[in-house]
Parts: C-alpha cells; sequence; structure tokens
C-alpha cells in the first residue's frame, strides 16, 4: 500500500510549498501538487484559484505575473513554488501526483513535465476532458479521474477517458466500488485519509494507495502493523 503526500504535507506545512513537498518526501511514496498557471503562462503549485487563503496576497492566481506571485508569503516564510522548482526538488526521487486544475492548462503543464520527469508520474484532474487531454500529450503518464459524491459511476468514467486510476472521496469507498475497479484493471486511491481508524478501513477494503496530509502519521500506522506491501500490478 502506498502513501501519497496530500499537498505536500498539508497538515504538517504550508500546503503545497517546497517546505510541505520535503517532508512529504520523508514519509510518502509520492507527493501531491494542485497546478494553475499565472497570468504569463507559469505553472505553479496553489490549490485555490485565489491567493487569499495560503498566502498574504488577495486575489486569482491568474492575475498574477510569476514575478509578482513570488513575493507573496505562502506560511512560514515559504514562496508558491513553480511546478519547474517541484521537479527540482523531487529529482527523481519521490513520484508525482499532479492534478491539473483549470481545463485549457494541460498543453503547457505537459510541456514542462516533459523536459524534467519524475520517477513516477501520475496526472489526475476531476475533469475527464483534462484526464483525456493528459493522456494524449505524455502517453508515458498514467492518469487518473477524481471522483466527488456527484460522480455515480467512476469506473465507467475511468475507462472512458482511458484512466488507470480513479481517486474516489473518502465517503464515497466502498467494497462494492473497489472490486468494481479492480475487476476493470483500475487502482483505487481515495483521498483525505488521516486517522487510525480510515487507515484500518483502507487496509481491510483492499485500496491500493491513499491520499492523507499526515503522511507520516500514515507511514508509522502501517509501519507498526506489518501493513507495508508493494502497490498491485494491473
Amino acid at each position: 500500500m502506498l502513501i501519497v503526500g496530500h499537498r505536500g504535507a498539508r497538515a504538517l506545512e504550508p500546503e503545497n510549498t517546497l517546505r510541505a513537498l520535503r517532508r512529504g518526501m520523508a514519509c510518502a511514496d509520492l507527493v501531491e501538487v494542485d497546478l494553475r498557471l499565472t497570468r504569463d503562462g507559469i505553472p505553479v503549485a496553489i490549490h485555490d484559484a485565489t491567493v487569499d487563503r495560503t498566502t498574504d496576497g488577495t486575489g486569482p492566481v491568474k492575475g498574477y505575473t510569476i514575478e509578482d506571485l513570488s513575493r507573496l508569503d505562502a506560511g512560514k516564510g515559504e514562496r508558491i513554488p513553480t511546478l519547474g522548482e517541484v521537479l527540482d526538488l523531487l529529482h527523481g526521487q519521490t513520484g508525482l501526483v499532479a492534478e491539473i486544475k483549470e481545463p485549457g492548462t494541460e498543453a503547457i503543464i505537459a510541456s514542462v513535465l516533459m523536459d524534467r520527469l519524475p520517477e513516477r508520474l501520475f496526472l489526475v484532474s476531476f475533469h475527464p476532458k483534462s484526464v483525456a487531454m493528459a493522456k494524449q500529450l505524455l502517453p508515458g503518464a498514467e492518469a487518473g479521474i477524481i471522483c466527488s459524491g456527484e460522480t455515480d459511476d467512476p469506473v465507467g468514467l475511468a475507462r472512458s477517458v482511458q484512466a488507470e486510476i480513479i481517486l474516489p472521496q473518502w465517503d464515497r469507498v466502498s467494497r462494492e466500488v473497489v472490486e468494481q475497479a479492480h475487476s476493470a484493471g483500475l487502482l483505487v486511491v481515495p483521498w483525505v485519509l488521516n486517522t487510525e481508524e480510515e487507515f484500518g478501513e483502507a487496509v481491510r477494503l483492499g485500496i491500493d494507495w491513499f491520499a492523507t496530509d499526515d503522511p507520516c502519521a500514515a507511514r508509522r500506522y502501517l509501519q507498526e502493523r506489518g501493513l507495508e506491501r508493494p502497490a498491485p500490478t494491473r
């Protein structure tokens, strides 16, 4: 079972910053970042469409140039990193789950990734068209569809865009969903699990990986119970 550090290690450090990614890399098998574009077309790691919640600035991300964005404090003196800086930090040591937040940004994101492919790359999105486009642009990467409570048939949706993974909201995961996904050759990677009770339930359900805000707590839980194992092959 593999651990994905959600926004690096969101419970431990300012989310989506290099500081959070370093903390996540210490315990997770893969780290996840959210990607948006600046006004001058640079992919940066930030979840929200605005900078208000996670920095000392205000306004939409797409309203800032990369130079202006670099002046904002994203917590503990950290800046909002570019995708290039994220890839430099990973440097082949840890896998990357890159979430495409905005349809229409796939080509620019793919062009940056092509130059410095991480050890293992997964492109994911809530938007089916973004997943399909990512598969076309980076055929060597694996892709996943993120599913909220509004998704009636995550397995069918994933197959329609040639994704290899479904990433369902945790409260939508059941034994039936896991079995259907595995029967279709898909991996199941729910989000976001943060308690020992949730880690234990994930093991019981037979999920493949899970995303967590505290990858170090998840790692300790699995190690203490001898539950670490390689991800199953399809």
